[in-house]
């Protein structure tokens, strides 16, 4: 069975059925999720090697285009996870990939900084702190107050950014996961987005991940957003439009490429 005869079955199955409780009652999609990643939708641009759908940008296109019709909320959560995957299949671990590529895993995207609803790090009165990383052994320390990241206190790991690990300049990706001690999400989200979306805050202060939690080289982050979740973002926005999926993801990768590095990545 083709991917496309799975999602069919689960887009009237499951999303579409389940769309009224997420817009109306916001709760997060959590049965559409697991639909989709029973279905390989999750895993649809990982590599066939561990088993994924191997496809690319213009198939997890088609797929948020066609769940934004029948449920913005979930849609806003696919665009973020296709995002985020599309950096981890290019640097994350082996074990991450194929827990994507089974299904069993959602990830999200954590790089808007500076204050919710559209104003930068420079509007700020006191300017906010960004991200830093602090690394003891093997052990690295993250800090930040991550805005409208979509899924919060529901996907399983964030692509993060902070400051390199070395010298000021530049960022550093790492995957963070969502069962880390020490991240906090409100109980209710505040960070708009399509209703359901979970869109909200993530602090962390600090929280502790492993070094190898790193995505890339330290200090290249900023060229990763810009060649990979760059290009993800804005395609997966443009076949929806704003309506549907929330712009604060785009404008956290845009902001990546027009700001100097010590405003890292704002909404």
């Amino acid at each position: 069975m083709s991917y496309r005869t799975a999602f069919s079955d689960v887009l009237s199955r499951v999303v579409a059925p389940s769309a009224e409780r997420a817009g109306g009652e916001g709760r997060f999609p959590r049965g559409s999720v697991t639909a989709l990643g029973q279905a390989g939708l999750l895993g649809l641009t990982v590599s066939a090697e561990l088993g994924g759908g191997g496809l690319d940008l213009t198939d997890a296109a088609e797929v948020v285009a066609q769940v934004a019709g029948a449920c913005p909320a979930t849609a806003a959560v696919l665009q973020s996870h296709y995002a985020a995957v599309a950096v981890v299949e290019a640097y994350g671990s082996r074990w991450l990939r194929g827990e994507i590529a089974a299904g069993r895993h959602l990830s999200s995207l954590a790089l808007a900084e500076g204050v919710p609803g559209g104003r930068s790090a420079q509007d700020q009165a006191p300017r906010e702190t960004p991200s830093t990383a602090d690394r003891s052994g093997g052990v690295v320390a993250l800090r930040a107050r991550k805005y409208e990241v979509v899924a919060a206190g529901e996907a399983d790991s964030y692509v993060w950014s902070s400051r390199p690990l070395a010298g000021q300049d530049g960022l550093t990706l790492w995957v963070v996961p969502a069962h880390a001690s020490d991240l906090f999400v409100p109980a209710r989200p505040d960070g708009g987005g399509p209703c359901g979306s979970a869109t909200s805050t993530v602090l962390a202060d600090p929280v502790l991940v492993p070094a190898d939690a790193m995505l890339g080289p330290d200090g290249g982050g900023l060229d990763i957003v810009l060649r990979t979740v760059l290009p993800w973002v804005l395609e997966l926005e443009a076949v929806v439009g704003a309506a549907a999926v929330h712009p604060s993801v785009a404008a956290a990768a845009i902001g990546a490429a027009r700001r100097p590095a010590d405003s890292l990545l704002v909404s």
